[in-house]
């Protein structure tokens, strides 16, 4: 899975209730880093929040998926305009590896290598709940990192609701039932 000239663009199942997504990124690896760390640029692609430099610390994300594509788009109903969630750094390598936990049981860890001007972004997301939430975190997962592609390599990013609905549909067949 560390060859980028054939990584699947869609997410894998690593092991029982884990989801596995690579990404290439225009390096240098620090600016990669920056982009999941800084709470500014986070918030281009994912979700705002300042992140404490160390294991161990609370902090809290606040997605506005509305806010991520410049394009016009039609929220899912169900979905609040503004979500939050509070979490805790577990892992804080800079730049390598992040690592922070995702209630109520679950983990999101970020791997980044550089590969010649490039980075390999590996993000593994563990301890997924059931098969209905692998599906939705897949389809998230994979639209919020096509749009930090679009943003590091400054390029327009796609639109997050369409995106997210058509890949739901997508990872729906993609998962084991």
């Amino acid at each position: 899975m560390n060859d980028m000239t054939h990584a699947s663009p869609y997410g894998t199942i690593t092991e029982p209730l884990a989801l596995t997504i690579q990404r290439k990124l225009p390096g240098p690896i620090d600016r990669i880093w920056a982009y999941l760390t800084e709470s500014d640029l986070r918030r281009q692609w994912l979700a705002s929040g300042t992140m404490p430099g160390e294991a161990g610390a609370p902090f809290q994300l606040t997605w506005r998926n509305d806010e991520l594509a410049t394009s016009p788009e039609g929220r899912p109903e169900g979905f609040p305009e503004e979500h939050s969630m509070e979490s805790e750094v577990l892992v804080f390598e800079p730049p390598h590896r992040l690592v922070f936990a995702w209630p109520p049981q679950g983990e999101v860890s970020f791997e980044l290598r550089a590969v010649g001007n490039d980075v390999l972004l590996t993000l593994t997301h563990k301890r997924i709940s059931d098969r209905r939430n692998m599906v939705m975190i897949g389809a998230g997962w994979h639209m919020h990192l096509d749009i930090l592609v679009a943003r590091a390599s400054g390029a327009e990013p796609p639109s997050f609701w369409q995106g997210w609905s058509r890949l739901r549909d997508e990872y729906e067949g993609r998962i084991p039932a």
